[in-house]
């Protein structure tokens, strides 16, 4: 397994960087007609997900959290660039974990305290983010498409 092109250099989908390139903050932030959240809130989330799964690969014991509303944190007005360079950060934090010297079959320890993810080993992690990943970045191309933002600007290709 490949970890950068599961989670960064995406063949399979777009990637990443990709579908948020281009992107203003008032673009980011903006509550298209008939969706329920925003690019930079989508972002904020995913942010928040493969953060908590990162810090549980580095060995600290931080149960999920209580309720759904809860991993999806509001981020602040104008605020865009950051939030990108921190899920970008993040992610290759994440992809670390899936260098040649670690052991993609070693259970995460402590275990996780929520069952259906209570045996995961770091592989198992490194998956469940990059599909988590890969489900809310098509929200974010297909909101960038209602829009009218998509493709990016800065290159002539959808990919």
């Amino acid at each position: 397994m490949n970890p950068r092109e599961l989670l960064i250099d995406t063949f399979a989908f777009v990637p990443p960087a990709r579908a948020l390139d281009g992107l203003t903050a008032d673009e980011a932030d903006r509550h298209a007609e008939g969706h329920t959240h925003s690019i930079a809130e989508i972002v904020a989330h995913m942010a928040f997900w493969q953060n908590w799964f990162c810090r549980r690969l580095d060995g600290v014991h931080e149960p999920p959290v209580g309720a759904a509303a809860l991993g999806w944190p509001e981020p602040a007005p104008g605020s865009w660039e950051d939030l990108k360079g921190m899920f970008l950060v993040g992610l290759e934090r994440v992809a670390a974990h899936g260098d040649p010297e670690s052991r993609l079959d070693q259970p995460i320890t402590p275990a996780i305290e929520f069952a259906p993810l209570m045996h995961y080993t770091t592989r198992d992690a490194l998956v469940h983010v990059a599909h988590h990943n890969a489900y809310h970045l098509g929200q974010v191309v297909s909101l960038r498409q209602a829009m009218r933002l998509w493709p990016p600007a800065a290159g002539g290709s959808t990919w």
